[in-house]
């Protein structure tokens, strides 16, 4: 008996020497559960793609830095409860139509990552790669955060926390909060 196949499917490995950045390849081990957490919400959410609120969901939920990040409890409860209500009927808003950043064109009914969420990732690879690391959950939130066109960004809006006021929180480690925020948000 086959086992039904996801509408989002696992990325094969890309060819020698070719560039995806669909791939998890260098985004180290603490975000393969993230991705795995994005990828199912996406598909349980009915979505063509993963986008970066479903990034955030997923960060949110497995990586303690990236909650620490957003502050107090209610903060997070605030968060949490509003990204719980996208994936439950605000996201049909969203169903259908793929987060675009408007830099690639969007191949319809692609699946894997939207625009925004490869580039998010790929821009936390860069990030943890600059330190010698691979990337880690504040890494991807940081890349999240720096496109005001992202999802995640509204929904972190809508629970009424200000993008700007996280990047500070997201710690030290050099590489990091330099870039956070600065698209003038």
């Amino acid at each position: 008996m086959q086992s039904p196949q996801s509408p989002i499917p696992r990325q094969s490995a890309p060819e020698p020497g070719a560039r995806r950045a669909d791939n998890d390849a260098g985004l180290g081990d603490a975000l393969a559960p993230v991705i795995g957490g994005a990828r199912r919400r996406a598909v349980r959410d009915g979505d063509r793609q993963v986008d970066t609120a479903h990034l955030l969901h997923s960060l949110l939920e497995s990586d303690p830095a990236v909650r620490a990040a957003f502050g107090d409890g209610p903060r997070i409860a605030r968060l949490l409860g509003y990204l719980v209500q996208r994936s439950i009927g605000y996201g049909l808003r969203w169903q259908g139509r793929v987060e675009d950043s408007g830099a690639v064109p969007v191949v319809p009914g692609a699946a894997g990552f939207s625009p925004l969420a490869s580039a998010a990732l790929e821009e936390a690879r860069e990030r943890a790669g600059r330190r010698g690391e691979q990337a880690g959950g504040t890494d991807l939130l940081a890349a999240i955060l720096a496109d005001p066109r992202a999802r995640a960004i509204e929904v972190v809006r809508r629970a009424g926390i200000d993008p700007r006021e996280v990047c500070p929180l997201i710690g030290d480690r050099p590489g990091v909060t330099e870039e956070c925020g600065e698209t003038g948000r």
